[in-house]
C-alpha cells in the first residue's frame, strides 16, 4: 500500500493505493452513490506529495527519481548541480488533471535530470538522478 498527498482545489487529501501485480485480475469498485470522498479526509495544512517508495540507487551512487504514475511534466524545479534536501520539490507531474509535487526523499546534488517540461512520462521511468 502506497499513501500519497493530493492537492485537488486548495484542498489536500492524503490517500492510500494499492499496487497490484502486472497481469493481476481484480474486481472493479463501483463509486458510491454518495459525492462525498470516503477514504480521504483533508490535511489542516497542504503539503507536497512525497515520493511513494524509496528509489534504487542508480549505478554510480546516490539515487534515482522515478515516476510513481504515468502523467506530464509541468515544470523541472531544479538544474544539474543543484543541491537539494530531504523534501525538496524537484518536479511537477500532471497525473489524472491533478497536479502532483515529487520531492527528494534524501539531501544530494542534482546529478542528471532526465525529462523536461511538457515531456510525457510512463510509471517508473527514471525522471531525476541526485549523488
Amino acid at each position: 500500500m502506497k499513501t500519497f498527498k493530493v492537492t485537488v482545489d486548495d484542498q489536500t487529501y492524503t490517500v492510500k493505493v494499492e499496487e497490484l501485480a502486472e497481469g493481476s485480475q481484480q474486481e472493479a469498485v463501483k463509486p458510491s452513490s454518495n459525492p462525498a470522498p470516503q477514504a480521504a479526509a483533508p490535511s489542516p495544512s497542504p503539503a507536497p506529495a512525497k515520493e511513494a517508495s524509496k528509489p534504487a540507487p542508480p549505478s554510480g551512487g546516490g539515487y534515482s527519481l522515478k515516476a510513481p504514475m504515468p502523467g506530464s511534466v509541468l515544470e523541472v524545479k531544479v538544474s544539474v548541480g543543484d543541491s537539494v534536501g530531504e523534501g525538496d520539490v524537484l518536479l511537477v507531474l500532471e497525473a489524472m488533471k491533478m497536479e502532483n509535487e515529487l520531492t527528494a526523499s534524501q539531501p544530494g546534488t542534482v546529478a542528471e535530470v532526465k525529462v523536461k517540461k511538457g515531456d510525457s512520462v510512463n510509471s517508473g521511468d527514471p525522471l531525476i538522478v541526485l549523488s
